[in-house]
């Protein structure tokens, strides 16, 4: 494990690392019911995709793992998958399958700017502050889903029929009983001085608190296993989704008419955006503050060189796991935010990764049992790491608006939008505009005009195709 994995190097340990992966896994093993559910309201089969999931989640993040020896997890993103079925199937009119193929193509897009290092000039052309402002708004991003998935904040229609008005909720169910139980222990669990060997509940918080959370849940009858699939008829159905876009439904019929290929193209674009800025915002918004990406990763970035640090291999990483995915029959595969809740747990090497693989493949077997985790449970844990990651709003100057500005419109879109990638887009548009205003377009790296410039033609383009 050591020869491996170098644990003392980053100032880990084996019990840690197991601890951290099982922490990463329970925030994330919501993905295993979620995403089969969402995909399949596009018409793919619910098993075929389930086994699609767990397949990616588990070689994405071996490869995490062992290529790259780093914290990470990766599975199905959501928001990802919704655009897959309500935007693109739904909305566009293009099948499932034809679908799948883009989300393959995108893949492949994502390999080629990784290898090219292109991925790299990105990170590198992020300014401090704007690194700083990506971190805290990934923590309130992550606040934010565990608030609307427990039913935290209530969306009803005004009176007026002019829109959704926001509100608490009302404690008047057990899930949210549940939740507010589990809320309070993670903050206890998180912060109580315990002493000697007890001291494991302040490593672990966030997994004790899930357990523990979870069993309440079984007599208050919000821990069920209602909604389950055997293996057996799980397997059975992955046929029908395995290497599909090689098939007359896939990438052939994708090309057939010439009069849809500019909104082929704009969807294609739009899959990559969103795929490459989530992964960028979560590896700099949780690596490196913990020190996962540290003096090595900022050599490769200012030098060009190959794969030789971890930020390097964990990109490559990352764009590989989407077009496996899209082989199997699943939408992007990407890099987890909820890798954050490990990393806070002790989580840095890819030990954690790797338990966190394990479990996914394990999960397959047990899949009745992982499945029936409540939202209740994992909620309370993304708002306590969410809490936590706000710190990084200290590194900004809130003074000067140079900062603030773009510091503001990154976090506050991040959440509200309900996408990482939408945030920095705002945070990227805006600090071009600060910085011209202030006269210091100068200043501003070309990486930051590109992409800003190709966020403004994405937005553009979704208006005049929508």
């Amino acid at each position: 494990m050591e020869k491996l994995f170098k644990l003392k190097e980053s100032g880990t340990n084996v019990s840690t690392e197991i601890v951290a992966g099982l922490t990463t896994f329970f925030a994330m093993s919501y993905i295993i019911a979620v995403n089969p559910g969402t995909l399949s309201a596009s018409g793919m089969p619910w098993g075929a995709v389930f086994i699609a999931t767990i397949i990616s989640a588990v070689v994405g993040t071996l490869i995490m793992a062992l290529v790259a020896n780093v914290p990470y997890a990766q599975a199905p993103g959501m928001g990802l998958n919704a655009f897959f079925t309500f935007t693109v199937v739904k909305g566009l009119g293009f099948s499932w399958q034809q679908t799948l193929s883009m989300v393959f193509i995108c893949g492949l897009i994502n390999i080629l700017i990784t290898v090219t290092k292109v991925r790299k000039w990105l990170i590198k052309s992020i300014p401090p502050m704007m690194q700083a402002a990506i971190g805290g708004g990934i923590g309130l991003f992550i606040a934010y889903v565990g608030i609307l998935d427990i039913g935290l904040v209530k969306f009803t229609k005004s009176d007026n029929g002019a829109g959704a008005v926001p509100g608490l909720a009302i404690f008047n169910n057990k899930a949210l009983l549940l939740f507010l139980i589990g809320l309070a222990l993670v903050m206890i669990l998180q912060v109580f001085p315990f002493k000697g060997a007890l001291q494991i509940l302040n490593r672990g918080a966030f997994l004790w608190a899930i357990i523990i959370t979870s069993l309440i849940g079984i007599p208050l009858g919000v821990t069920t296993m209602a909604k389950s699939i055997s293996i057996v008829d799980a397997f059975q159905q992955l046929p029908q989704t395995f290497l599909v876009i090689f098939t007359d439904k896939g990438l052939p019929s994708l090309f057939t008419n010439p009069s849809k290929l500019p909104l082929i193209l704009v969807t294609i674009l739009a899959f990559s955006l969103s795929d490459i800025f989530d992964t960028i915002g979560t590896f700099v918004g949780t690596g490196r503050r913990a020190g996962i990406f540290s003096q090595e990763d900022e050599y490769a970035l200012e030098n060009g060189s190959g794969f030789s640090s971890k930020m390097d291999k964990a990109l490559f990483a990352d764009s590989t796991a989407t077009s496996i995915g899209a082989l199997f029959g699943t939408s992007n595969t990407t890099t987890y935010v909820e890798s954050a809740a490990g990393i806070a747990a002790g989580g840095r090497t890819g030990l954690t990764s790797l338990v966190v693989a394990i479990c996914f493949a394990l999960s397959t077997l047990f899949a009745p049992l992982v499945s029936a985790i409540p939202t209740a449970a994992t909620a309370s844990v993304l708002i306590i790491v969410g809490c936590m990651m706000m710190s990084d709003f200290a590194d900004i100057d809130w003074k000067d608006l140079t900062q603030a500005i773009p510091a503001f419109f990154a976090a506050a879109f991040m959440a509200f939008s309900y996408s990482i990638s939408y945030g920095i887009a705002a945070g990227f548009i805006s600090y071009c505009i600060v910085k011209v205003a202030k006269k210091e377009a100068k200043d501003v790296h070309v990486i930051v005009w590109i992409v800003s410039a190709l966020f403004i033609l994405d937005f553009v383009l979704q208006a005049v195709v929508a």
